[in-house]
């Protein structure tokens, strides 16, 4: 004869009864006592840091038909909303009119206005043609904002904590392939406006890809979208781009890395350099159209 349950009979239902009500009761204190926004008890080891789910090289974003549909968002919606907003006096586009070859933008960065400032600079041929380093920590944590941010600006994940070999390999595989290439290499933005030291992975990546540097000065950016704020404010913006710089022979990538970031410097404070900025000369051959070349039968 089989043994019946412990809980059968109507001891058993009692008991049974009077656990589950405990269990309910101990639910219902922990929910009460439960504080989500305060700090963790002491007694607790130590909360490590999450690490977000690795995002892909976003390159559907490079191809068609997305590249198409991006430039009609940007020429209907971001570039006139851009205009409007600030109209940007941009100086030192001629340096870009005529790329022969892919560059870095490296820029000065203290508001989410940057990225739209300097693309609102570019010319079409140019823009077409460039992809912007984002925080991988900051916009790809949701894959729906990546994927989105993406569309607007051709942006791709850029890792600033950690993975240099990584991101160097994916920075150089896409100058390699023809793409100018945006970066802020302060690594994050700037609270009170001024520009902060440039880490060295800008150098580093010229002088392991050979790729010269186009030094961009943003003033006003700031005061359109500070640091918090959620939603844009009119206010005038002024981007000045300068000569392309190629690391010299045997500056390691500090060095060059320090140069570009006292260029941007000047470019922020000197009202003209002709070092920088280069002579009319200068920036009337820059402007020149290239001639083609074609190949003998």
């Amino acid at each position: 004869m089989a043994a019946k349950p412990w809980y059968s009979g109507e001891r058993g239902v009692t008991q049974l009864a009077g656990a589950v009500g405990s269990l309910i009761r101990d639910v219902g204190r922990v929910r009460r006592a439960w504080h989500w926004d305060t700090p963790r008890p002491h007694t607790w080891p130590a909360q490590g840091a999450v690490v977000p789910v690795p995002a892909s090289d976003l390159g559907w974003a490079r191809q068609e038909p997305v590249r198409t549909i991006r430039y009609l968002i940007q020429h209907g919606l971001l570039l006139p909303f851009t205009e409007a907003m600030s109209h940007p006096k941009v100086e030192g586009r001629e340096w870009v009119k005529e790329l022969d070859r892919p560059v870095i933008f490296a820029a000065n960065h203290s508001s989410h206005a940057d990225t739209s400032l300097i693309l609102h600079a570019l010319t079409d041929t140019a823009r077409d043609r460039t992809v912007v380093a984002a925080a991988a920590d900051y916009w790809f944590k949701r894959p729906l904002m990546g994927n989105i941010v993406s569309l607007f600006l051709n942006t791709f994940p850029f890792s600033r904590t950690g993975g240099a070999q990584g991101q160097l390999h994916a920075s150089s595989t896409l100058l390699k392939s023809g793409w100018n290439l945006v970066l802020f290499p302060e690594g994050s933005r700037s609270q009170d406006g001024r520009i902060h030291e440039f880490r060295p992975g800008v150098g580093h990546l010229a002088n392991e890809t050979r790729t010269p540097v186009v030094p961009v000065h943003i003033r006003g950016a700031q005061r359109i979208m500070p640091k918090g704020q959620k939603l844009p404010l009119p206010a005038p913006a002024r981007v000045r781009i300068g000569k392309p710089m190629t690391p010299k022979a045997g500056e390691g990538s500090r060095e060059f890395t320090t140069r570009v970031e006292k260029a941007v410097r000047t470019l922020a404070e000197t009202p003209k350099s002709e070092d920088l900025q280069g002579s009319w000369i200068e920036r009337w051959r820059a402007s020149k159209p290239r001639e083609l070349v074609y190949g003998e039968d």
